[in-house]
């Protein structure tokens, strides 16, 4: 009847495609239309004129003010959201850096870095296209109910009655949801993790021939995390199968009481016609409230995951606490400390003298990196306290303190940079001459000039072009440029030969000046020069003295002397013997 009525009028074809649209349109032209249809008879004709207003020109002025539009509208989204996720990535980073050893230690590397990637895009996503959704949908829902009220209420007050079920099923969806996106995020911690401990030790993977066994074990992570998405997306299906249901059934439920409404002469057929064109509108923002908050859900999620790294106490100096100088004794006074319920070190008491060589002897877990640890602050004291100087280490700032202690590691960490920038890293921008001399001290300046870019060789991700060796020397040279007035080596020179190993300390000894040094070892050639060595055995200081008293006495020291002593002597023999 109505395209009857269209094509039989004399209107312009401008005029009767704005109708059309006004009728058969989608839902968003069907409101907007400019045309407004007010009533029409059953014979099919037209009872009043179309409101018709504008030209082409108008329309086409329109057309290029909301291209405009919306093209602000994106850019400055865009700008707006990737300036607040900077803002969020460089906090994350930021509060990173100060958070506790122990901290990092109890998180895998992977599922920070996914916190910090993926969860931060989800967010950026849901900024930069949701959020904006959110507000759009809230304002049509409102204007379309006015609209629809002001034409009739009863109807209105059906098509309303349908909202609050579809807000129920979404609240109930929202919560069940959030924790299947919980699930899902923490499988892909764990995927990522599996990634980047597999590339991180991929020379072990290779020499153990672990391949199969990493790609099942990934491959089983993988699978994990697939099934989790694919019954994610089972529960979206019902979800939006049900809200189509819904949506089709109140369309149903306002045609019929429409129908009602018209035949008892409550409102005309235009009216009526008008009415449906508004409550499809309605339905559709009704409808988008699902995908809404499927993605605020994730992005609830992911806020949550990143929240919970910046929730995380930073490390904190105490109010009184500020810059000392590191100069004069060290006194380790009744220490006692455990990780968790385990005992490391127990009422230990020594002192270290200023500008002395104190070399530390123990077995496997029996406190020595611990001693450096505490010493350094990465890890707070549970009893008893350290001084130097005559000053608790809790009393200087943490950043004055570690900026005076000079520390190699057992495991030396080389950044994937120039050999160069590794080893000027504590002090950039040194001269080239420095660099080379803190190298010689090291002996590996002769090795580094070997390489055929010398200074400016990439040592690749954690060093591996390097030897064990080369970085250990490597991480003395760039502890040496530090100049720290403590310096501790946590048997950094484990993976060197025993006359590489002796030319190291002759030199450093010639150079080190008036610095106090820690020397830690299982070698008792590397210690047997110190000033004074001090055994560990549980936790507990079983000995203490210069080498010749230690060996003067039975103990454990004089065992491992005489054990490793004799394997020296059995090398020597089998060479002569060669």
């Amino acid at each position: 009847e109505i395209s009857a009525c269209l094509v039989g009028s004399e209107m312009c074809i401008r005029d009767r495609a704005r109708i059309a649209r006004c009728v058969y349109g989608a839902p968003d032209q069907k409101a907007g239309a400019v045309g407004t249809l007010y009533d029409i008879h059953a014979d099919g004709r037209l009872n009043h004129q179309f409101e018709v207003t504008g030209g082409v020109r108008e329309e086409e002025c329109v057309a290029l003010l909301r291209g405009f539009c919306n093209y602000g509208q994106r850019t400055q989204l865009s700008r707006g959201s990737e300036s607040f996720v900077k803002r969020i990535r460089d906090g994350l980073y930021d509060h990173i850096q100060h958070l506790s050893f122990s901290w990092h230690t109890a998180h895998s590397t992977g599922e920070i870095i996914q916190r910090c990637t993926s969860d931060v895009d989800v967010i950026r996503t849901f900024v930069c296209n949701q959020l904006v959704e959110v507000v759009r949908t809230v304002f049509l829902i409102i204007l379309y109910l006015v609209i629809m009220f002001r034409m009739n209420v009863r109807l209105s007050f059906v098509a309303l009655a349908f909202i609050p079920i579809v807000g129920l099923s979404s609240g109930v969806f929202y919560r069940r949801i959030s924790g299947r996106f919980q699930a899902a995020d923490e499988a892909e911690g764990d995927l990522t993790t599996c990634a980047q401990e597999n590339l991180t030790g991929v020379r072990v993977v290779r020499a153990f021939g672990r391949e199969r066994f990493e790609t099942d074990r990934f491959c089983e992570k993988n699978e994990k995390f697939a099934s989790l998405w694919i019954r994610l997306g089972r529960l979206l299906s019902v979800y939006w199968a049900s809200g189509t249901l819904l949506t089709c059934l109140q369309v149903m439920v306002i045609i019929v009481c429409g129908i009602v409404e018209s035949v008892h002469g409550n409102m005309t057929l235009g009216e009526f016609l008008a009415f449906i064109s508004y409550n499809e509108a309605l339905s559709w923002p009704v409808r988008s409230l699902g995908r809404v908050l499927s993605d605020m859900s994730k992005a609830g999620v992911s806020l949550d995951r990143v929240g919970y790294i910046l929730r995380a106490p930073e490390e904190k100096d105490a109010p009184e606490a500020a810059p000392h100088s590191a100069a004069g004794d060290i006194v380790f006074d009744h220490v006692t400390f455990g990780y968790g319920e385990t005992p490391v070190l127990q009422d230990v008491s020594f002192t270290i003298p200023q500008g002395s060589t104190f070399a530390i002897l123990g077995g496997t877990g029996s406190g020595k990196s611990t001693l450096v640890h505490l010493l350094d602050r990465l890890y707070d004291l549970q009893e008893g306290r350290i001084t130097i100087g005559g000053v608790d280490i809790r009393s200087f700032t943490r950043e004055s303190l570690r900026s005076q202690i000079g520390l190699v590691l057992q495991e030396p960490f080389l950044f994937s940079q120039t050999i160069r920038e590794n080893i000027a890293a504590t002090r950039p921008g040194a001269p080239q001459e420095e660099l080379r001399s803190a190298a010689a001290i090291a002996c590996v300046d002769e090795a580094i000039c070997e390489f055929p870019e010398g200074y400016e060789t990439l040592v690749g991700e954690r060093g591996v072009t390097l030897s064990g060796g080369q970085k250990q020397r490597v991480a003395i040279a760039r502890m040496l440029m530090q100049r720290a007035p403590i310096m501790v080596f946590d048997d950094s020179l484990s993976a060197v030969d025993a006359e590489t190993d002796a030319k190291i300390r002759a030199a450093l000894h010639e150079s080190l000046g008036k610095a106090t040094v820690l020397l830690i070892s299982h070698r008792v050639t590397t210690l047997m020069q110190a000033d004074c060595i001090l055994v560990l055995d549980g936790g507990r200081v079983s000995e203490l003295g210069t080498h010749a008293e230690l060996i003067a006495k039975p103990g454990i020291y004089r065992d491992i002397y005489d054990i490793q002593m004799s394997s020296d002597d059995r090398r020597l023999l089998g060479k002569e013997g060669v």
